[in-house]
């Protein structure tokens, strides 16, 4: 009988061990750019804030980088305050590694976010993997602001939605800092989404503020220049897509279901993309920004903030949204694979547009009889003059044909005007961001251009 109570007991207290070990709130992580372990450390908020599913809302903290820290407050105090707003707070040491330059730090980013993803980021099995976030040393992050009051009988999905919600986005930004920054704007192409739940009868939060679920966006396409923009002075900001809907569903009133398969529409998306850049600028003080915004964009993502970039007035993408009073004017872009012109998509048919061919007419008549009404769908639409924004242009070959297609005639009519544009053509392949040293520091050079970031120069 002893025999067993001791066994017990030695089991009891291995499991202890084992439990306080993987609670442990210091370790080390490999770091693939440094090419060694890096010192982290957990700090655990008294009063936690969790997502939908009980998650924690955790920030993975880069500190000690080897460029200059454009936030000037402490570590040790924004740490502080950000365990105070209920987050976990994972600090990673760099210890001012040469290695961990701002060129190369993107590698980690998307190690970072696979293991977050994935729950196994420094042995947490309960980060959230769609609240959570890397953040560089002096930057915090302001959630959930609200840029436009979503309209349900857009997308009329699902039928229980009939309130509208609030679309929201995400500011990160720099605190107390040497300069201030511009901002890089984009549109997640994880939609969120009003969800109802069937057991229940009745819509729940499962799916709004969905914006950067990780398997879709930053993990999915290991996607980092938006994770990576302040390490070449800049503030970076990511908002719910305009459609309010999961992407593959969308109908009209009366009419055919998921006629809005795979595309958005005007005005309402416009409206909310310019809404959305009135609002950046607006409360660019409360942020420390100055006033510079760029468009980054990819798939869907790149639909919808290509809409920011033209002249054109047209008074029914203006007069809705929040501060109307603020100029919605973009300074530069880089536009992924996207659609800009609707009324293109029969160059080339079964090119890989099949749901937009099909049912595009479904929902504004046939192309030949409602030609301006389709051109009003696009951003190409609103390129008017060379007062649109200078544009960089990305896309792989290999990937869907109607994709190159797109930018090749967006590129041409932005040429046209004397718009500067560039292109950076297989990076990769298929449908993907750029993920390579060489390939993102063509982008951040293209936005330094024209935004005027700070020039950070290595830590001493």
């Amino acid at each position: 009988m002893s025999a067993k109570i001791i066994s017990i007991k030695t089991i009891i207290t291995c499991l202890l061990i084992i439990n306080l070990n993987a609670c442990a709130s210091t370790g080390t992580w490999f770091s693939g750019v440094t090419n060694s372990k890096i010192k982290f450390k957990i700090s655990e908020a008294k009063k936690p804030k969790t997502d939908f599913y009980g998650n924690y809302l955790t920030i993975v903290y880069l500190e000690n980088l080897p460029f200059e820290k454009i936030g000037t407050i402490s570590n040790s105090k924004n740490i502080a305050w950000l365990v105070n707003e209920g987050y976990r707070v994972i600090q990673l040491d760099y210890n001012k590694n040469p290695k961990a330059s701002a060129t190369k730090i993107n590698k980690d980013i998307i190690a970072i976010n696979k293991a977050l993803a994935s729950n196994i980021f420094c042995g947490l099995p309960n980060c959230s993997n769609y609240k959570s976030y890397i953040l560089f040393e002096g930057y915090r992050i302001e959630r959930d602001v609200p840029y436009f009051k979503d309209n349900p009988k857009i997308y009329n999905t699902p039928k229980a939605y009939s309130s509208g919600d609030m679309l929201n986005m995400d500011i990160i930004y720099p605190v107390s800092p040497k300069h201030k920054t511009p901002v890089v704007l984009s549109f997640s192409y994880s939609n969120s989404y009003a969800t109802f739940n069937d057991d229940l009868q009745q819509l729940t939060d499962a799916h709004t503020n969905f914006r950067t679920f990780l398997p879709y966006t930053f993990t999915g396409f290991n996607d980092t220049f938006l994770t990576g923009a302040p390490a070449h002075g800049m503030a970076w900001a990511i908002a719910d897509h305009p459609k309010y809907c999961p992407w593959g569903s969308g109908t009209p009133e009366n009419g055919k279901r998921d006629t809005y398969k795979s595309y958005q529409t005007n005005p309402d998306t416009a409206q909310k993309v310019k809404s959305a850049v009135r609002t950046l600028r607006a409360l660019g003080n409360d942020f420390n920004l100055s006033g510079d915004i760029g468009i980054y964009g990819f798939s869907r993502g790149s639909s919808a903030g290509s809409m920011a970039i033209g002249d054109k007035t047209v008074l029914e993408f203006e007069n809705a949204g929040f501060h109307q009073n603020a100029s919605d004017d973009v300074q530069v872009a880089a536009l992924g694979p996207g659609v800009f012109d609707y009324t293109q998509i029969y160059n080339t048919l079964n090119d890989g547009d099949n749901n937009l061919e099909t049912r595009c007419p479904w929902a504004w008549g046939d192309l030949e009889s409602n030609y301006e009404h389709w051109q009003k769908m696009g951003s190409s639409y609103l390129v008017t003059s060379n007062k649109t924004a200078p544009t960089l242009f990305f896309f792989n070959t290999d990937d869907d044909a109607y994709y190159s297609d797109q930018i090749n005639i967006f590129k041409t009519k932005l040429e046209s005007f004397n718009v500067p544009t560039k292109t950076l053509i297989n990076y990769s392949s298929g449908h993907a961001v750029p993920q390579d040293e060489a390939s993102l520091l063509v982008l951040y050079n293209f936005f330094k251009l024209y935004l005027h970031p700070p020039q950070l120069q290595a830590s001493k």
